[in-house]
């Protein structure tokens, strides 16, 4: 099946969806009006439907149908389930993302870089320091390290429009999980400088590191995302998986 083929249904019922072209709660048009509409098998929509479900967007029903259970937020959402550039995700909530990079150096991982990160000592990275804005406000400072081996020709120019973008367009990479922890740090003088916060006002951030891996399972990337605690909500699907009861003998 095409991956092509079925992300593009994907993202086109995502956009209707988030665009309330579909309203909560509402069923979605059937599975043969939707074949129709694409032009595709059922395989390939089941499969967008699947994905839609997997991110909180849609329920599938028995019998009824699919039902749209997706809820706006005031505050912009960063999905920690999946795997989005900040460009994407500036897209996705219909806001003006601008990305400055404020530091490009190609370093040496030492013995405190490779405790940090993840790669070994004496690993070739890439670090990126990169601030984002959101409709103009400094919300994001990203620390980002790539193994410059499987990002060869980054660029500052390229790190501040999308690195994923060219990772996949240019160097046809599949990217396919990311580890991710998040946290509660005290605010750093870094993050009070870029961020203008004020820190009487607020003496955290909210943190989320993430270790990155691609289709040949090589971590490529260690990023720590350090975001205002005051403008920014995460947002995940949770699914209970069905736990097995134990025989009676």
């Amino acid at each position: 099946m095409p991956k092509s083929k079925y992300e593009a249904i994907y993202r086109d019922l995502k956009e209707k969806i988030e665009n309330n072209e579909f309203a909560c709660q509402s069923l979605l048009p059937s599975e043969h009006v939707l074949v129709q509409e694409y032009n595709c098998s059922r395989n390939t929509v089941r499969r967008a439907i699947a994905q839609l479900a997997s991110d909180g967007y849609v329920q599938t029903l028995q019998g009824k149908g699919v039902r749209n259970i997706y809820r706006p937020v005031e505050q912009t959402a960063f999905t920690i389930g999946g795997i989005e550039s900040f460009k994407e995700s500036s897209a996705r909530n219909h806001k003006w993302g601008v990305t400055k990079v404020l530091q490009f150096m190609e370093l040496t991982a030492d013995e405190k870089i490779s405790e940090r990160t993840g790669f070994p000592a004496g690993t070739e990275l890439y670090y990126i320091q990169r601030l984002h804005y959101l409709d103009g406000r400094p919300l994001i400072i990203n620390h980002n390290y790539f193994l410059k081996s499987a990002v060869p020709g980054l660029t500052p120019e390229i790190a501040s429009d999308s690195i994923y973008e060219y990772l996949e367009n240019h160097l046809h990479m599949t990217i396919v999980n990311s580890q991710r922890i998040m946290t509660v740090e005290k605010i750093t003088q870094i993050d009070e400088k870029y961020l203008e916060m004020n820190v009487n006002d607020y003496n955290c951030v909210a943190v989320v590191s993430s270790h990155t891996y691609n289709s040949d399972g090589v971590m490529f990337e260690f990023t720590q995302s350090r975001h205002r605690p005051d403008y920014f909500r995460f947002q995940d699907n949770a699914v209970r998986k069905a736990t097995q009861k134990a025989g009676i003998l």
